[in-house]
């Protein structure tokens, strides 16, 4: 019996647990002096030195970045459908509207010849999603952006690293939100970061976090208690000395499931994109679509392959939301793709045995 291979893998080694002893050792366990180094580390390694407001997960990254950048009641956020709901969540808890915009079907990020034909008086920011790792087209969103006025905003939850003609994401808009969720690219085993150019917004982000607070008991506004802890940053400073290796090797894992497979749809890298592989997703051909839950069963049962479908329910159509809305791309990516294991911790025969697993179940359908 061969050995599973996971469709992702969490690297936790013996130098976080050697920081997590270190910070417990110090009994200074809530946000403290990790935080403050986590965040400018990060700032230094990932986002071209922008200020980083670390907080206890992706979503609340999102969520507080919204608020602090005035987003709230009777404003309309641009968002595409086809991604994880947080992003939708984050704009719907602020009091606001996510009005999703359908995606390119090659990059499976939004679409920006559909975002104008959504713009209304109400529309305060677009908020594209760097989704799997590929950057989205960041020029020509800031430049429908600045003629109408628009703030934009980054969910770069999934891409951590990841570059368009040289400049890294979070590094375009008004903010950028990263998760460091077990799963993704490097971790704090839970946390997000957001990444901000405003010193202003900076600075609400840091009082929301924090009940509203920069200074003990002088709530300034009402805030949230999302902070990270010294726990969760010690590991995400370990992981953020691994992330750039682990990169290299999703994207050689990623050029030898390029090389081998046949007979899907393998990602698409746009011109000047560096795509940083948080997901390898493929896309079946249509005569095909009909049968993906048998197929991934059959990768997982009979060649033990593990995949991914991300995301079979466009957001719109969840119950949370049930809006109806004219996007048919994302009606498309739904419905046909799924992810393969791309992590650092593949061996060439892993990637051997998932490329033949692949060819071998596309091709007897």
């Amino acid at each position: 019996m061969v050995d599973f291979i996971p469709p992702a893998k969490p690297i936790i080694g013996e130098e976080e647990r050697a920081a997590v002893d270190r910070v417990l050792q110090t009994g200074m366990i809530a946000q403290g002096p990790e935080v403050k180094a986590f965040e400018e580390e990060f700032a230094a390694a990932l986002t071209a030195g922008r200020t980083a407001v670390a907080v206890n997960s992706g979503t609340s990254g999102l969520h507080l970045a919204l608020l602090a950048a005035g987003i709230g009641v009777g404003d309309e956020v641009i968002v595409p459908a086809f991604t994880f709901a947080a992003t939708g969540n984050s704009v719907a808890l602020t009091g606001a509207t996510p009005v999703f915009v359908d995606i390119e079907l090659d990059t499976y990020n939004l679409d920006p010849a559909r975002i104008e034909a959504a713009i209304t008086p109400k529309t305060k920011a677009i908020m594209p999603v760097h989704l799997y790792g590929h950057p989205a087209n960041m020029p020509a969103i800031l430049a429908i952006a600045e003629k109408h006025g628009l703030q934009v905003f980054e969910d770069a939850a999934q891409a951590h690293g990841a570059t368009l003609n040289g400049q890294q994401v979070g590094t375009f808009g008004t903010w950028g939100v990263f998760s460091l969720y077990p799963t993704k690219n490097m971790t704090s085993g839970e946390g997000g970061m957001v990444t901000v150019e405003d010193a202003e917004v900076a600075r609400r982000l840091r009082l929301l976090r924090n009940q509203g607070m920069e200074v003990q008991y002088q709530n300034e506004l009402v805030g949230f208690n999302n902070r990270m802890t010294d726990i969760h940053a010690a590991i995400g400073r370990v992981q953020l000395t691994k992330v750039a290796d682990w990169t290299k090797q999703r994207q050689t894992n990623a050029a030898a499931l390029n090389a081998g497979l046949r007979d899907v749809k393998t990602p698409v890298v746009a011109e000047g994109a560096e795509h940083v592989y948080h997901q390898y997703t493929v896309q079946l051909p249509e005569a095909l679509v009909a049968q993906r839950t048998e197929l991934l069963a059959r990768l997982k049962d009979e060649f033990q392959v593990g995949t991914g479908v991300y995301y079979p329910v466009p957001t719109n159509e969840l119950p949370s939301f049930n809006v109806e809305a004219d996007l048919p791309n994302t009606k498309i990516a739904a419905a046909s793709v799924f992810s393969l294991p791309v992590h650092p911790s593949l061996t060439s025969g892993d990637l051997e045995r998932i490329i033949a697993a692949v060819n071998t179940v596309v091709e007897e359908a």
